[in-house]
C-alpha cells in the first residue's frame, strides 16, 4: 500500500521574531484558529460534536498555507525510503 506523510517545518527563531512565541505554540494555536474560522464561516457545519477529521480537509490545508504554516507531502516507499513530492 502507498503511504504518504504530510509535514510542516517551522523555524523557532523566525516564529519568535514574528509573534513572540515558540514554534510549538504557533503550530498548535494556528490550526485551532483555522478550525474555528472554518466553522464560523460555515465552511464546516454540523450539529453536535465532531472530530476535525470528519470535515473536508482541503479548506483547512489551504488556510494553513495562508496562515504561515506551509506543508509538504512525502511519499514513503515500501522499503521505508522517502521522496519529497
Amino acid at each position: 500500500p502507498l503511504k504518504k506523510m504530510i509535514y510542516n517545518v517551522c523555524d523557532h527563531a523566525a516564529c519568535y521574531r514574528e509573534v513572540k512565541a515558540q514554534a510549538v505554540s504557533y503550530t498548535t494555536g494556528v490550526p485551532a484558529m483555522i478550525g474555528a474560522k472554518l466553522i464560523l464561516e460555515g465552511t464546516w457545519q454540523g450539529k453536535g460534536v465532531f472530530n476535525m477529521e470528519v470535515f473536508d480537509p482541503d479548506p483547512f490545508m489551504e488556510e494553513l498555507m495562508v496562515q504561515g504554516l506551509p506543508w509538504k507531502v512525502m511519499e514513503l516507499g515500501a522499503d521505508e525510503s522517502r521522496e519529497v513530492l
